[in-house]
């Protein structure tokens, strides 16, 4: 069955077109985002301004066309944290069913954090032990822990990388305020429900999944894309410790020429290593290893599982 999975991220929107049968991995058909970057279209009230609600119908629009040219049978469309928290979210979600004739579902946090934590279950299999996953998103982070399918505990704070980036600097490189003010801002903000994590023990594995994490992956020495999805990439704690000061120092136009950086999400890269940092360090994580498989993978995965 060709399925197209319609997800609205805080940075992207994206159209991933897969062939999924029940019992087997999806199997990726094809690809289509563009950088919407709805996080950063916020006004002075939270709200989604005209500029970003318009950039986000002409994405669903196309979306819709591609979808259709490449046969797909059914679309699952869903939106994150950005049009989650939004405080215009009706009038988005309102607006993209009359203009496209599409309904958004709108992921709760705990939702991200579950399904992802799925498709994580899902790629590395039983043997994988208990489980501790972490996704930096644009704007959020989720956190999600246990031995099943289902994490016993799932999180999602709002450190997003985009969201931090707006949020906490003007310009790029950062002073050395705003970065010790943004360090002391995601540890507390992480520290205030460790608890409910470190309780349940050390993990057998913790990955991280994701854009962000696979672009600090790759800046740390990970392998590239071109070495395929089944390539082991692992983010070393120690080796992200030594490039997080010279990240600190670059601009966003050296930061975009970094190994697995895009053009678009350079910006985020210092917001989005901050947080990498404080999960690493709060949690005790030497390391993390990457999967290439995230949210859109679990939503695909509960579909079929409910088919």
């Amino acid at each position: 069955m060709r399925t197209g999975v319609l997800d609205i991220g805080s940075n992207t929107g994206h159209l991933l077109v897969v062939d999924a049968h029940r019992g087997a991995a999806p199997l990726p058909a094809y690809s289509f985002k563009v950088p919407l970057r709805l996080a950063e279209h916020l006004d002075a009230d939270g709200a989604v301004d005209e500029t970003g609600v318009q950039a986000l119908l002409d994405f669903v629009q196309r979306a819709q066309q591609v979808a259709e040219d490449k046969g797909c049978m059914s679309v699952l469309a869903f939106a994150t944290s950005a049009v989650r928290d939004a405080s215009n979210a009706d009038d988005v979600l309102a607006r993209v069913q009359a203009s496209c004739d599409v309904e958004l579902e709108v992921l709760a946090g705990g939702d991200e954090a579950r399904l992802t934590f799925l498709a994580v279950r899902r790629w590395f299999g039983w043997s994988a032990g208990r489980l501790a996953v972490f996704d930096i998103g644009g704007g959020s982070l989720e956190i999600a822990v246990g031995h099943s399918e289902s994490p016993e505990i799932a999180q999602s704070l709002p450190l997003g990388a985009g969201r931090l980036s707006r949020e906490h600097f003007d310009v790029q490189p950062v002073s050395a305020v705003e970065a010790k003010d943004l360090r002391r801002h995601v540890r507390r903000a992480i520290a205030h429900d460790a608890g409910d994590v470190l309780r349940w023990g050390a993990a057998d594995k913790a990955v991280a999944t994701s854009k962000t994490f696979r672009s600090l992956a790759r800046i740390c020495g990970a392998a590239a894309s071109s070495e395929g999805p089944y390539a082991r990439r692992v983010l070393s704690h120690e080796v992200l410790r030594d490039k997080l000061p010279k990240l600190l120092a670059m601009p966003v136009a050296k930061i975009a020429q970094l190994p697995g950086v895009s053009a678009n999400r350079a910006h985020q890269v210092v917001s989005g290593a901050l947080v990498a940092d404080a999960v690493m360090e709060l949690f005790e994580l030497a390391e993390l290893d990457v999967c290439p498989w995230a949210l859109r993978e679990g939503v695909i995965l509960e579909r079929l599982d409910s088919m």
